[in-house]
Parts: structure tokens; sequence; C-alpha cells
């Protein structure tokens, strides 16, 4: 098992509700995993809460977790017109066999 070692990072963002101002929380996670967001932090001159909240945001940005089938909304317009097309087709062809059917 993979020793977790405590990551206390401060949020400061706004949240639905209003501005919540800064938040302070702790996070677990693999020694391995702190000492390389920790060096990837240092090297980018940042302190590692800037660095742990811009790689949340990044990983939040553009998806919506209450309607993740709204990305796809829209896509299929280009067959609207094909999809007419082929319901008046089925639609004639059961007035067809409605006439069919009662003329027997």
């Amino acid at each position: 098992m993979l020793p977790f070692r405590p990551l206390e990072v401060k949020v400061m963002d706004s949240h639905k509700y209003g501005n919540m101002g800064a938040m302070k929380t702790t996070l677990e996670m693999p020694d391995f995993l702190f000492r390389r967001a920790k060096s990837v932090a240092a090297a980018r001159g940042i302190p590692l809460r800037q660095f742990v909240t811009e790689a949340v945001q990044e990983k939040l940005r553009g998806t919506s977790p209450e309607r993740p089938w709204m990305k796809h909304l829209g896509k299929l317009k280009h067959v609207r017109g094909e999809r007419k097309r082929i319901e008046s087709r089925v639609e004639e062809a059961f007035e067809q066999i409605d006439r069919e059917v009662w003329n027997d």
C-alpha cells in the first residue's frame, strides 16, 4: 500500500452563493505524487496550493456534471431534413397500408 501524505490547500474562488473567500482543506495523496507536484510547482515558481488549485480548475474546465449529454446537443442538425423526409415516407406507406386494409 502506498503511503499518503496530507496536503493542506487554501482554495480562493467564488461559489454560486457568493464569494466564500479562502477555504482550507486537507488532501491525501501518495508521496510520489506529492513530491512531483511540489517539484513542478517549484520549477514554475508558484506555491503548491496555486499549482493544485490550477490543476483542479483545469480538470473541471469544460465539464458539466449535471448534464454531460448536453455537449452532444446539436451535432445531428445536418440530418434534420433527412429525418423529416424519412418520416413523411413512412407516413405515406402507412396511409397506403391503411387504405388497402380498409378497402378490402
